[in-house]
């Protein structure tokens, strides 16, 4: 009877070990998605800029820093927030168009270039702080 106890005992005593084990298995599993996911998550935050936008910001000789296109970030992540699509961004004495939804800039704009002040196909505007 005694052996019977021990034995209860010590098939217990296992059966916690192993659900520790397994627990912690688990979590580390689950960091690791959280780990990986996050990695996705800010690829998928960061800005874009076409083709167009390159040769707009070349011709015009503007140079973005990283503090630009953070603040470009933020103003897109705003219009995200509010469910725009096609965005304006003020930044500076610059104008530019986004793809909201693709997280690009399409084209690029100086303020003294601007013909007739006019933005079609746009459903928001958003005015970035430095």
């Amino acid at each position: 009877m005694t052996d019977k106890i021990n034995n209860n005992s010590v098939n217990r005593a296992n059966l916690n070990v192993n659900t520790t084990e397994r627990q912690k298995q688990i979590e580390k599993n689950s960091q690791r998605f959280h780990d990986i996911y996050q990695q996705e998550i800010s690829k998928e935050k960061t800005i874009k800029i076409s083709a167009h936008a390159k040769q707009r910001l070349t011709q015009r000789n503007i140079e973005l820093t990283e503090k630009d296109l953070d603040a470009l970030n933020r103003g897109m992540s705003q219009a995200e927030k509010k469910g725009s699509r096609e965005s304006l961004l003020l930044y500076k004495d610059l104008a530019f168009i986004a793809s909201v939804r693709n997280r690009t800039l399409i084209t690029a704009v100086q303020q003294n270039e601007t013909k007739e002040n006019v933005f079609t196909n746009i459903d928001s505007a958003v005015i970035i702080d430095e």
